[in-house]
């Protein structure tokens, strides 16, 4: 599996594209503030083909550019039910008066093509199977994205705003919630493999097993772990 990804904009956050290889099919995770040069720089290199964005949550640093990208190649963007209403009123989710600007933008829309994700719905795009999860706490909609365990590769997790390396996202916006947070940190994060891989929202490459030793939020996140889901 292909995975390039680059920060993005003032406050850093990650973009990814992801595909089976080069030359390949691909899909667009958090495009945000002036992500749309840095995709079209990784689909040159590698040889893309995007089919889709997804978006682990509606914040505006990570989605400031779905309608530039999803307009330049023709693909719908995905975003959870919850978050949907961000994409068109950033501002009021930011606790911020409706038409502030940001970023130097003041009036946003969607994109032409949005569809709604579902906890636990495996999406088949690009010649991946996606995971994805539910889990609030940063925003009501957020959600996370998972790749399969196969022999010899270890899953990713694309965690959004949800898991950092050595520690979580914001939850004193609008729609954040530090219980609900830990919730999800137990639930979609603490039954993984502690090889997994995780990519997230800001910040640096780690893995499941090197936050479960270090992370002090997922071990107040300990108790609460539920049966891990067969993986």
């Amino acid at each position: 599996m292909l995975v390039a990804g680059f920060p993005a904009g003032s406050l850093g956050a990650n973009c990814y594209l992801v595909a089976p290889g080069a030359g390949e099919q691909c899909v667009i995770i958090d495009p945000g503030e002036d992500a749309a040069a840095g995709v079209e720089e990784a689909v040159r290199e590698h040889r893309l083909q995007p089919v889709a964005v997804l978006l682990t949550h509606g914040h505006v640093d990570h989605t400031m550019s779905v309608i530039p990208v999803c307009g330049d190649y023709g693909v719908p963007a995905y975003v959870h039910p919850d978050d949907r209403g961000m994409l068109t009123d950033p501002q009021s989710w930011l606790g911020i008066a409706p038409g502030t600007p940001i970023f130097g933008q003041s009036k946003f829309v969607e994109p032409d093509e949005v569809r709604e994700l579902t906890d636990g719905v495996v999406l088949s795009l690009a010649g991946l199977e996606i995971t994805v999860d539910h889990a609030p706490g940063h925003t009501k909609g957020s959600v996370t994205f998972r790749t399969p365990e196969q022999q010899d590769i270890p899953q990713v997790l694309f965690t959004g705003d949800l898991l950092f390396a050595g520690a979580v996202g914001r939850w004193d916006l609008p729609g954040g919630d530090r219980e609900e947070l830990l919730a999800s940190l137990a639930r979609v994060c603490l039954p993984l493999p502690d090889e997994t891989v995780v990519l997230s929202g800001h910040g640096p490459q780690t893995t499941i097993g090197r936050e479960r030793a270090t992370n002090p939020f997922l071990t107040e996140a300990a108790p609460q772990r539920i049966t891990p889901r067969g993986l």
